[in-house]
């Protein structure tokens, strides 16, 4: 405890308050030895970074907990399966550098949940690099990320149902094994479908336009035609 203390720059009594507050997972014990290794040391690492960045020790210790409970990343990426998705490494502060004051425990083991991300020793894994930028820009415009993650798990539902309908469709229709390679029609007829529905449901909740100030101008009445010389002489 002592060098792992050394090592992170604190005391060792604050390396025994983060151990007895589950922020830093116990050690391996040979008889009356505990050995710390690298883990360790990255935890108490990632834990100053947090602290630095306004995390208090309470979210700290949540966080560290649905991080341990999570899935791996083996469970959660499948091995040996193919996926046009990049999965991305990310240290828990770099996480929370991406949604800054929005990874709070619940978001966290909603994430866990969903499968967008995994744990892989120290480092977390999110599932898709297109699906990690795109959460962030919405939480930068200002949408919560917990309604981010409840409409991630609204889009998987009818994802799965899409998805489903196109297999059975091209496995019925085409030959052994052709599936995969026909996999890029199957999305972008869903990418225009969608594309379409978007314009619709915009142009329909688009507010209507207002009236123009002022009431509606009077009609100017028609001038009467000039009388006929004889009439002028009557």
């Amino acid at each position: 405890m002592e060098e792992l203390a050394k090592e992170a720059g604190i005391t060792v009594r604050t390396v025994r308050f983060y151990r007895e507050r589950g922020l830093i997972p116990p050690p391996r014990r040979e008889g009356r030895i505990a050995w710390y290794d690298g883990h360790h040391l990255a935890r108490l690492r990632t834990i100053a970074a947090l602290l630095e960045r306004g995390h208090t020790l309470n979210g700290i210790a949540d966080l560290a907990t649905a991080f341990d409970s999570g899935r791996d990343v083996g469970e959660v990426l499948g091995l040996g399966e193919p996926t046009e998705e990049t999965p991305v490494r990310l240290s828990p502060e770099e996480l929370a550098d991406y949604f800054e004051g929005d990874v709070t425990a619940e978001n966290l083991a909603a994430a866990l949940d969903l499968g967008y991300l995994a744990t892989d020793g120290e480092e977390i894994v999110h599932i898709s690099r297109r699906l990690l930028e795109v959460s962030s820009a919405l939480v930068r415009e200002g949408v919560p990320l917990s309604v981010v993650l409840d409409a991630g798990r609204r889009v998987r539902t009818h994802a799965e149902a899409l998805a489903e309908l196109f297999v059975e469709v091209l496995r019925a229709h085409t030959p052994e094994g052709e599936s995969e390679r026909l996999r890029p029609l199957a999305k972008s007829v869903v990418d225009a479908e969608l594309s379409m529905a978007l314009d619709r449901r915009l142009r329909d909740t688009s507010p209507p336009r207002s009236a123009a100030a002022g009431p509606s101008p009077a009609v100017a009445p028609a001038v009467a035609p000039a009388p006929a010389p004889d009439e002028l002489r009557s």
